[in-house]
């Protein structure tokens, strides 16, 4: 069974929905038959490298007086999930070559680690992860090898894989993440708890 995760290094459900479907595998009595494939999806591609506004002040720009009930909501339930989502400390950037590094990652069977590094690099450290610098670093802290990050960040490969991803995710119909494929089938969202989760998962082991 192959489950593909449409997500962005940039979204605190992301993080939340991967910390509950590996609660989820985790409850399987069998996890052998599923594969795990990470997608990107950018929310914000058109963002540039350099930092700007905090992601708490961007969602005061969206949800006006609602923002700092919505932003103690997502903080508690990453919380409960043991993550410290520091969102006055994050600051939206372009994430495509992070998303590129997780190509990378990808191929050697470092994806879901690769992912890791870069969420809590991002909500809980507040680090631009649209430096190459610091995409580097990241990238050989999940054990990948230093020169081949080093040639994927000064180069352009795995672009198309991004782009690709993107094309994939309107093909399957995704318009937000985080967003689960389960062999082909229609997209279900990604955050829902880790119960729920284990229960879509048996279901699909089962056909």
């Amino acid at each position: 069974m192959k489950v593909e995760i449409y997500a962005d290094v940039l979204c605190p459900w992301c993080y939340i929905g991967k910390r509950r479907l590996t609660t989820a595998l985790e409850g399987l009595a069998d996890r052998t038959g599923v594969e795990i494939v990470w997608r990107g999806y950018e929310l914000g591609p058109e963002a540039g490298r350099v930092p700007g506004l905090t992601a708490a002040e961007a969602m005061a720009g969206w949800w006006g007086d609602q923002a700092a009930d919505r932003i103690a909501r997502i903080q508690s339930l990453g919380a409960a999930e043991g993550l410290e989502l520091d969102l006055r400390l994050a600051r939206p950037v372009n994430t495509f070559d992070a998303h590129r590094l997780c190509g990378l990652a990808a191929e050697d069977g470092r994806a879901d680690r690769m992912m890791e590094r870069l969420l809590a690099a991002y909500h809980s450290e507040g680090l631009n992860v649209a430096d190459l610098q610091i995409l580097q670093r990241l990238g050989e802290e999940a054990g990948l090898d230093a020169t081949r990050v080093r040639a994927v960040l000064v180069g352009d490969d795995y672009a198309e894989r991004v782009r690709s991803d993107r094309r994939r995710a309107t093909e399957h119909g995704v318009t937000s993440v985080p967003s689960l494929v389960i062999d082909g089938r229609p997209p279900v969202l990604g955050v829902q708890p880790a119960a729920e989760l284990r229960r879509l998962l048996e279901r699909g082991l089962t056909g």
